[in-house]
């Protein structure tokens, strides 16, 4: 009865796992990914040839465009069906980070500002951030260390 028990439930989770495939994942990652950062590109040679920006401040226009509309597409519940369908070629980008820490407080906001946006906002991002900062402080001794030793 236990090994008939056994088979059956293997059965079941076999039935119920998805299975993927993995270079059509690649390529959605690729064109969502890609568009993504086309669009940016666009958004670069807009503000430096059209509005005469530095780089740098094309730069920064460019991220604040593009966080604006991946939060706007947040609200509005469409990134989340990019994101379903691009993996992470809509998650990695900055526009997937602004996905991040707009969903939750979208989603929490009913319960208020304090103990729903507050609280919930960087349940995602959060751990990004914390192992960003502490990936770049590690990094930043590393060079600290060569610059003293004349390595770098």
């Amino acid at each position: 009865m236990d090994q008939w028990k056994q088979k059956e439930f293997q059965k079941l989770v076999k039935d119920v796992t998805p299975t993927h495939n993995l270079g059509l994942q690649m390529l959605k990652a690729f064109l969502v990914g890609g568009s993504i950062c086309t669009l940016g590109q666009f958004i670069l040679n807009i503000a430096g040839n059209n509005f005469g920006l530095d780089k740098e401040a094309a730069g920064s226009w460019c991220s604040l465009i593009l966080v604006l509309l991946s939060v706007l597409l947040t609200g509005l519940n469409i990134y989340p069906g990019i994101a379903k369908w691009g993996g992470a070629g809509a998650l990695v980008p900055i526009t997937g980070f602004a996905n991040s820490v707009s969903a939750p407080a979208i989603e929490y906001q009913k319960e208020g500002q304090v103990f729903g946006i507050g609280c919930k906002i960087f349940t995602i991002a959060g751990p990004v951030i914390l192992y960003g900062i502490l990936a770049s402080w590690g990094l930043g001794v590393v060079y600290w260390i060569g610059k003293m030793m004349g390595l770098m």
